[in-house]
């Protein structure tokens, strides 16, 4: 059974850091791009960051230089390290398994449950 356990969101003041992380079960992750999107109220789901098994990253340039994603291919783990935290950033955050090597050929295949992030004073 396919199974993806995000933890980590939760409320921070804007310039705050906080570290999302999602455990997936399944041996074929460990080959498979892993990443993070979010969706704010009213819009649609966004790509935030995505890594390779190989650790090649892509980050939505909203998050560059803030947004760290890194991943643990023994614990098939992915990490979403976020710095600098902006009021904009509130989202729930969905970790999501790709069906192949990337996530530029392949759809999202498995979704996490969703962590709710929010950055407010």
């Amino acid at each position: 059974q396919v199974q993806l356990v995000e933890s980590g969101g939760g409320l921070v003041q804007p310039g705050g850091s906080l570290r999302l992380s999602c455990a997936a079960s399944g041996s074929i992750f460990r080959y498979n791009a892993m990443g993070w999107y979010r969706q704010a109220p009213g819009k649609q789901r966004e790509l935030v960051a995505t890594i390779t098994s190989g650790g090649s990253t892509n980050y939505a340039d909203s998050v560059k230089g803030r947004f760290t994603i890194s991943r643990d291919n023994a614990k098939v783990t992915v990490y979403l390290q976020m710095s600098s935290l902006k009021p904009e950033d509130t989202a729930v955050y969905y970790c999501a398994v790709s069906g192949g090597y990337n996530f530029s050929k392949y759809q999202p295949a498995y979704w996490g449950q969703g962590t709710q992030v929010t950055v407010s004073s």
